[in-house]
């Protein structure tokens, strides 16, 4: 499994339609072959810091993803709306277990 997780500065002026970009991203991305999850949270400390968690099945699914025209016309749409570059950690999972919340 390879897992993003993505830092996403925007400008506070931007925010609201920063978030509907990532919303439609977020259902498009869902919707693709080997897709496991995509999420966009906000930061609750700085809510102009917006997450993306990504989870795909394999390296193929994320880079088949990074590829597609959806995230290209993301990039575009969302450049704008940025007030630093967004951050990005990328996990190759090898293994996973779940545990009780907190």
């Amino acid at each position: 499994m390879i897992v993003i997780h993505s830092e996403v500065p925007v400008k506070p002026d931007s925010r609201t339609a920063a978030i509907e970009l990532l919303e439609d991203i977020a259902d498009r991305s869902r919707a693709e072959s080997g897709v496991v999850d995509y999420r966009v949270t906000s930061d609750l400390e700085d809510p102009n810091t917006l997450r993306i968690i990504e989870q795909y099945e394999d390296e193929r699914a994320q880079q088949s993803h990074e590829s597609s025209d959806h995230v290209a016309e993301f990039q575009t749409a969302m450049e704008p709306h940025l007030a630093a570059d967004a951050e990005l950690s990328i996990y190759e999972v090898t293994s996973t277990r779940t545990a009780p919340g907190p």
